[in-house]
């Protein structure tokens, strides 16, 4: 049925054409438009049907894009956990799926078989996802990790074997820059599958760290003199409470175990910097 409106279609282009052509070139316009109305009519009204209803679809999906993009945004806003990169992939697909049925109905009101169309496309698809399907894991991994957000750009994370800075965290792969500065992109679908430690995400830190004093020296002086600078120094936290014991007796000394809290990002600062003062001569 539909390949018979579309023949007729042509045929009756194909003669108003050849009809137009004489009262044109003889310059008697107000007899071409009687004419062409009074043969055509029904045609053109039908045409004009058409477009319109092409236009109104045109208009439909745009109003309904515009209503889909404000709802992704306000939620997105709303929920602190969906990074705007989701919001942008979620709202550019469902667009996509929006414009593509406009078409298929555009399509369809014109007389062409959208059913062949839409079997050609889903044959096309399904070749697509298999021979793509470790990339579509990838795309898969880096949603739900944008998403769950176990780190954003600028975390010091573990994952595996990896060790670094994030600093890209895209829809295939996670870019890492390592402490020796060396370029690391990681596919998102290992990072989602391995446990992620990530080193930034809380406010502040616990540092521990060692220090040996000798049996010649006196321990509870030790003990006071490291519990002094701790608490005169600026960036310790003294709540939670700093912690100073005896851990072990060894050959030659005795050793203090060192526990304090700072802010996460002074507490690579803070842990050198207390280990150098511990290890100067004559701080203890």
């Amino acid at each position: 049925m539909k390949e018979e409106v579309a023949t007729q279609t042509v045929s009756n282009t194909k003669t108003i054409v050849s009809q137009i052509a004489q009262p044109i070139q003889s310059g008697n316009f107000g007899e071409f438009m009687k004419q062409l109305w009074s043969t055509h009519g029904d045609s053109i009204i039908h045409f004009g049907k058409i477009m319109l209803l092409v236009l109104l679809t045109v208009l439909l999906a745009w109003i309904f894009t515009r209503i889909v993009k404000r709802i992704i945004t306000n939620t997105s806003a709303k929920v602190n956990t969906i990074d705007n990169s989701v919001s942008h992939i979620i709202f550019v697909f469902v667009k996509g799926i929006i414009w593509m049925l406009a078409l298929l109905i555009v399509l369809d009101l014109f007389g062409v078989n959208t059913a062949s169309i839409l079997t050609v496309l889903g044959t096309v698809g399904l070749a697509i996802a298999l021979a793509m399907k470790d990339s579509m894991s990838n795309i898969a991994a880096g949603l739900m990790l944008m998403i769950l957000r176990p780190y954003k750009t600028g975390d010091f994370v573990q994952c595996g074997a990896i060790t670094g800075t994030i600093k890209v965290i895209g829809v295939f792969c996670t870019e890492v820059m390592t402490f020796d500065g060396i370029y690391v992109s990681v596919p998102n679908s290992v990072i989602f599958g391995t446990p992620v430690t990530n080193y930034s995400r809380n406010e502040t830190r616990r540092a521990v760290l060692s220090v040996g004093v000798s049996y010649s020296d006196d321990i509870e002086k030790g003990v006071d003199a490291i519990k002094q600078m701790l608490q005169e120094h600026e960036l310790v936290l003294k709540d939670p409470a700093y912690e100073v014991h005896v851990d072990t007796f060894a050959d030659s000394s005795v050793n203090l175990t060192i526990r304090f809290w700072a802010k996460t990002e002074t507490y690579w600062d803070r842990s050198e910097e207390h280990t150098s003062e511990l290890q100067s001569p004559g701080s203890i």
